[in-house]
């Protein structure tokens, strides 16, 4: 379960979309998560990978470990 504030504004969008088209704001929230949650995990998670580097391989690397050459 998740309770959220909204901005007055976007609350009383929310409302008159979902009286409009006889659906409840809840559909609407979930669905906006279910459509920007992947392109949010990728922004966050590039981020902190920027912020926390791990090992990074060479092409020159790579091609080694999956011996293009066989």
């Amino acid at each position: 379960m998740l309770a959220i504030r909204l901005p007055d504004a976007i609350e009383k969008r929310l409302g008159a979309l979902a009286k409009k088209t006889g659906r409840t704001k809840t559909y609407y929230v979930r669905e906006a998560v279910i459509e920007h949650l992947e392109e949010l995990e990728d922004i966050y998670l590039s981020l902190d990978r920027l912020e926390k580097p791990a090992k990074r391989w060479s092409l020159e690397d790579l091609e080694k470990e999956i011996d293009l050459d066989r």
